[in-house]
């Protein structure tokens, strides 16, 4: 009797699946790749041809160059031979994607990145019960266990509020981070101008063209000192301590990501003002989400794989480390 999965290959550079003759995020350029989202560890050029959501294809457009294309839309299925594939919302960021494959029987999701929580950018998780659950464990340790988003968010206004002369500059991944963070702001009733870094200013144009509202933003490097006392600007990790936040008036550095958790990464980076804003899943995420699907095989991609195998082997679930390469701990 063949195993659970045979017809499923895991390789160093990415996941083959041989009876469609498809990859799965592969880190080296492929025949023909089903790409769960955009970021750089997931999404790279020079495939044949790339299957992933219209949004996706425009990010790595603007990061490749014009894709050969074959756009999906959520819910959409189609075959490769005896291999049905389809997209669901992962949750991570703008057009991510779990990938679910049907066949002989069984089906496997591939997760890609994701996460539980509300996400103004992006349609939420949508949880596919299945045989074997492909996931991500990049905070796959029970210290990361992200706080609420919205007390997050009021750290940086009751900072500005305490220090109006001067301002506040969050550093926040410029796909998908910066955006989020834009929109939480904007949530919470904040309408003025947020002044961003220059290497934000086509991504945040891209997810407007999606129709995400990010409010007026307005580009920091042409603006006047004085006009940024009291404003918030955002910029990539990168340009925190870079000569570029000079020109700020007396800037207040914050850092948007679930890594801002480990008090030595912020002191690292010289943080002032660490924040709590994860667009990956914690801890009790990755765990209740297990619970909830009940896979027989949970197979972990990158990140804190041994503890995640650990907890599902001591609940008798069937668990393994493909030790992908080139998945990386982005700035999240």
């Amino acid at each position: 009797m063949a195993r659970l999965g045979h017809w499923i290959d895991p390789r160093p550079e990415g996941i083959y699946v041989p009876a469609a003759d498809l990859w799965i995020d592969p880190s080296r350029p492929k025949e023909r790749a089903l790409v769960t989202h955009g970021h750089a560890d997931h999404a790279r050029g020079g495939h044949g041809e790339v299957w992933a959501t219209p949004e996706t294809l425009a990010i790595m457009d603007v990061r490749y160059g014009e894709q050969t294309a074959r756009p999906v839309s959520y819910g959409e299925v189609f075959d490769f031979g005896d291999v049905q594939a389809s997209f669901v919302p992962a949750g991570h960021v703008l057009g991510s994607a779990q990938i679910v494959l049907d066949h002989g029987g069984e089906r496997v999701v591939v997760s890609g990145d994701y996460k539980r929580r509300p996400d103004p950018t992006c349609p939420p998780f949508e949880p596919v019960p299945c045989d074997i659950f492909i996931t991500e464990a990049t905070f796959g340790l029970p210290v990361f266990r992200h706080p609420d988003t919205p007390g997050e968010v009021a750290k940086v206004l009751d900072t500005l509020a305490a220090n109006p002369d001067r301002c506040v500059l969050v550093g926040a991944y410029a796909l998908g981070k910066a955006q989020r963070v834009i929109c939480e702001l904007r949530d919470t009733g904040h309408d003025a101008p947020i002044y961003i870094h220059g290497a934000l200013q086509r991504l945040c144009d891209l997810y407007r063209e999606f129709g995400v509202d990010l409010g007026e933003l307005l580009p920091a490097t042409d603006t006047p000192k004085e006009e940024m006392r009291g404003a918030i600007v955002i910029a990539p990790p990168g340009a925190l301590n870079d000569r570029w936040s000079r020109r700020l008036p007396e800037p207040i550095t914050a850092m948007a990501s679930g890594w801002m958790r480990i008090r030595q990464r912020a002191r690292q980076r010289n943080v002032e003002l660490p924040l709590i804003i994860s667009d990956h899943a914690d801890w009790d995420e990755l765990t209740g989400t297990l619970e909830e699907l009940r896979p027989r095989e949970v197979w972990v991609t990158h990140g804190r794989e041994d503890a995640l195998v650990h907890w599902c082997e001591t609940r008798q679930i069937k668990a393994r480390a493909l030790e992908l390469v080139g998945r990386e701990d982005e700035d999240d």
